[in-house]
């Protein structure tokens, strides 16, 4: 009798979400693989300074966010389901947990379901298909702060979700921008653009001892009891 074998993923793919993890889960590496609006996409190897560093400045920012901000949690390149064709995996994510009020919860399975409150990317370049076809699922999806660091361009474009549409914060005079989901969130765009993580996390630090952060530490507290 013949047996029927699983097709691999192959970059360009045509699937929905549950034909997706069925392949997904026969690949014998673990590798990125995303579906966007039904299409399956690879990302090529990703380099040191186009990715890999990048991607260690934003982990570790967000980091420091989450360690002094209980019931905000943080996750690198985690598979995100968001419906039958779109199930990315961001290079790193922000949520608030569910039972704090959280539009994003974890499923039996341990997967992501659902919108995170705050996505980043890193990407190439404007090109790249986060400023595009991504952008436009987390959009619709309701990801209500998406943040894409276009490492070659040296350029960091943040959006929030303001009635159903995306609208681009510009950082302040002092080159500062501020979350709109999360107080006390904030990202010296010059001092990462340059690599300069100590300022990054000292003005962070600062912020993090404003009355805005207290009060949404005290509002997550509430929740809690």
């Amino acid at each position: 009798m013949l047996t029927t074998r699983t097709p691999i993923l192959e970059n360009g793919d045509r699937m929905n979400r549950f034909e997706f993890e069925k392949r997904y889960a026969q690949m014998s590496e673990n590798k990125k693989v995303e579906l966007i609006n039904g299409v399956v996409y690879m990302p090529a190897a990703l380099r040191y300074k186009g990715h890999g560093f990048p991607h260690s400045l934003i982990i570790t920012w967000l980091g420091l966010y989450v360690a002094q901000t209980p019931g905000v949690e943080f996750a690198g390149n985690t598979t995100v389901r968001l419906d039958s064709d779109n199930e990315p995996q961001p290079d790193a994510l922000l949520r608030i947990k569910s039972e704090l009020g959280g539009q994003s919860r974890i499923s039996n399975d341990d997967y992501i379901e659902g919108a995170p409150e705050l996505i980043v990317e890193i990407s190439g370049s404007t090109v790249s298909y986060d400023l595009h076809d991504k952008l436009n699922v987390y959009r619709r999806h309701g990801v209500k702060e998406y943040i894409v660091w276009r490492v070659y361009d040296q350029q960091i474009d943040w959006f929030y979700l303001d009635q159903g549409e995306y609208k681009k914060l510009a950082p302040d005079n002092l080159g500062l921008i501020a979350s709109q989901e999360f107080p006390g969130l904030v990202l010296s765009v010059n001092a990462l653009l340059t690599e300069n993580l100590a300022e990054v996390l000292a003005e962070l630090g600062k912020n993090l001892q404003s009355p805005n952060h207290q009060s949404f530490l005290e509002k997550l507290h509430q929740k809690n009891i």
